[in-house]
């Protein structure tokens, strides 16, 4: 992919930045550059996904029948570096780029005509109920139980580290509806209101100070069996597609771009960009480069056969790794202003004047928050094997 010879890749960028110059407001780029988790403040990843859906761009990997874009695959990866370059807000993932391709992929004919146009406008908000305690990375062994009951499932038992579970109202979840055979084979991929009767959400503050993730309690939950997605104890195979997207298909080229060009302000300001500190950052721009070659080759899988495979754990892999290297350096670049907790300075709408500068204000919470990244989207450990299995074929 060669933007500098094609003529219509450079207008196709223009008309991108003139939108982003035209609608992105200084409040919605400063929330962008207080983003310290997978997602910018609710407030304002609404507000901007709302304005990008007026312009028929909330869901540039949608198909065009569905409400995407119909963009190419360069096209889509043109849009996500000027939005994160531009400190656009992130969007919240779980609906347009989990539950969403989920529902196109294996949802019935009306679970798509009513939950993607809602998922588009941001109608809905949806969390993530797959993670249990003691489960961990090893999914399958999940015990929250779902018993049938006429059209109904009857819903008992927990999720952990539910991302934005606070904001919500609807849940895509992982229940076990059966114990017999393989502990894959009895899993069922369900939709469900989090204002149903017995789900209770408590609060789980992280070491960066972000009310960001949750536990989950379910007491006898009513859900209709209407709301399964596929087949009965075959949410499995469901889950696998879902996590395809969640490891590979985040534009993490785009994103480490705008990280590194944040990381890239802090050095030049104080002039850090010599000797050994300067040779490391060549390095990691270089590994930039290779996650963006990655993920276009996992972009043209995508094209070809509609999935985007095993290499979506290479590319989560590589670029957790780039993302955890860039809060390091960044706060080695701030030295003693790294040590200030200003939780309140650093809200994306606060005029407080912080300690320090303003680029300096969520430097640690960045860097501690994504300590997480090792483990969020299935552990590096695992997606290790899934490469030397699925990739290498060891």
């Amino acid at each position: 992919m060669h933007l500098d010879t094609q003529t219509e890749n450079r207008v196709f960028q223009e008309q991108v930045e003139d939108f982003l110059a035209d609608h992105l407001s200084q409040e919605l780029r400063q929330a962008g550059r207080r983003t310290m988790g997978i997602c910018s403040p609710h407030e304002a990843s609404q507000a901007w996904q709302k304005i990008l859906h007026a312009k028929g761009w909330a869901a540039p990997s949608w198909p065009a029948d569905h409400g995407g874009t119909g963009w190419t695959p360069m096209q889509r990866h043109i849009f996500a570096t000027a939005c994160h370059l531009a400190d656009a807000p992130l969007l919240a993932p779980m609906g347009l780029d989990l539950v969403g391709p989920a529902i196109i992929g294996h949802g019935s004919a009306a679970q798509k005509a009513f939950f993607l146009p809602r998922i588009l406008a941001a109608e809905d908000n949806w969390c993530q109920g797959y993670s249990e305690p003691g489960s961990g990375s090893d999914l399958a062994s999940l015990q929250c139980r779902a018993e049938a009951d006429g059209d109904d499932y009857i819903i008992n038992g927990t999720k952990i580290w539910t991302t934005f579970a606070q904001y919500a109202n609807r849940m895509f979840c992982l229940v076990r509806t059966s114990n017999a055979g393989k502990p894959q084979e009895g899993i069922s991929f369900v939709l469900l209101e989090m204002d149903s009767p017995g789900i209770t959400v408590q609060p789980i503050i992280t070491m960066a100070g972000n009310h960001d993730v949750n536990q989950v309690f379910f007491d006898n939950v009513r859900v209709p069996k209407g709301n399964l997605v596929g087949a009965e104890n075959d949410g499995w195979t469901v889950a696998k597609y879902l996590l395809e997207f969640e490891r590979g298909g985040r534009a993490w080229g785009a994103r480490l771009k705008g990280a590194f060009a944040r990381l890239e302000q802090l050095v030049r300001a104080r002039d850090l960009d010599q000797g050994t500190f300067g040779q490391r950052l060549a390095a990691l721009a270089v590994t930039i480069r290779a996650v963006e070659f990655t993920e276009q080759r996992v972009i043209a899988e995508l094209e070809a056969t509609g999935r985007i495979g095993p290499a979506s754990s290479l590319l989560k892999l590589s670029a957790g790794d780039a993302l955890q290297l860039i809060t390091e350096y960044s706060v080695e670049a701030i030295g003693a202003y790294a040590a200030p907790h200003q939780p309140a300075a650093r809200n994306w709408d606060s005029n407080l004047e912080p300690v320090g500068s303003a680029d300096e204000l969520v430097v640690m919470a960045c860097y501690l928050d994504l300590r997480a990244r090792s483990i969020a989207g299935g552990s590096n450990e695992v997606q290790r094997n899934i490469v030397a299995k699925l990739v290498l074929g060891m």
